[in-house]
């Protein structure tokens, strides 16, 4: 599992008092960094590997600004070129949000998927739960 800690800024509240909930997407894609630093270590956009195909999250309790919040990343399935990436906000040991995203291997040239290489996915499985 990956796993990284946010603190949340006072600017990612909206009127109601907690964390907007269009930041959470933007706080799953920063957690998902080490993913992609397998496929493109120094993650140059020009050498981009992966693509979102999908994004689903589920808003279980309020998530606020005066705590930090954990961010948990690992992967529930991986296939021959995709992968389906489950995550979790923690704050003050409370689940407040979860996601999951399908990742896809690409091909630019061809545009479609390519198998992820073997050395990456043993990589990879060691993060994988079910």
């Amino acid at each position: 599992m990956f796993s990284e800690v946010i603190e949340p800024r006072f600017a990612e509240t909206d009127a109601l008092g907690h964390i907007n909930n269009t930041v959470i997407p933007v706080w799953f894609e920063k957690a998902r960094d080490p993913i992609f630093r397998h496929f493109t270590p120094d993650l140059d956009p020009k050498d981009w590997h992966l693509i979102l195909a999908r994004i689903e999250v589920d808003f279980k309790a309020e998530t606020f600004v005066n705590a930090p919040v954990t961010v948990k990343t690992w992967f529930e399935k991986i296939g021959n070129s995709s992968m389906t990436v489950v995550q979790q906000t923690w704050q003050n040991d409370i689940l407040t949000c979860e996601g999951k995203c399908a990742l896809i291997h690409f091909d630019w040239q061809s545009k479609k998927p390519k198998a992820i290489p073997d050395d990456i996915r043993q990589q990879l499985e060691i993060h994988l739960q079910s």
